[in-house]
């Protein structure tokens, strides 16, 4: 079953960060889940540095046509300079479950 959903990963500092991010998408209906992940390490390249950060990852299920409303929500709250918004397509889905995502966002 090919889809038109996604999934984005936006990694965050801290659990009010990310709790925040969750609440706006979801009650906005532009995502129909936030799935907060929890002790994360990243290492990454910053201003010809190599950074070294604890951080949380947020899993944000939702259509493709509302990335641009969940890109613009996130970096309206987020406190990175750059923070990271990645969407990856859904090739396939549990049905029901596909069908729900369309149920609960606008």
């Amino acid at each position: 079953m090919q889809t038109n959903e996604i999934v984005i990963l936006c990694t965050v500092p801290n659990e009010v960060v990310a709790e925040n991010i969750a609440r706006m998408l979801v009650e906005n209906k532009i995502a129909a889940c936030v799935n907060i992940v929890p002790n994360l390490v990243s290492i990454y390249s910053w201003k010809g540095q190599v950074c070294r950060d604890s951080e949380l990852l947020c899993i944000i299920k939702s259509k493709a046509e509302l990335f641009e409303k969940i890109e613009t929500a996130i970096k309206s709250v987020h406190p990175y300079e750059i923070p990271e918004i990645i969407a990856l397509p859904i090739i396939k889905g549990h049905a029901p479950y596909i069908s729900w995502i369309y149920d609960v966002t606008i």
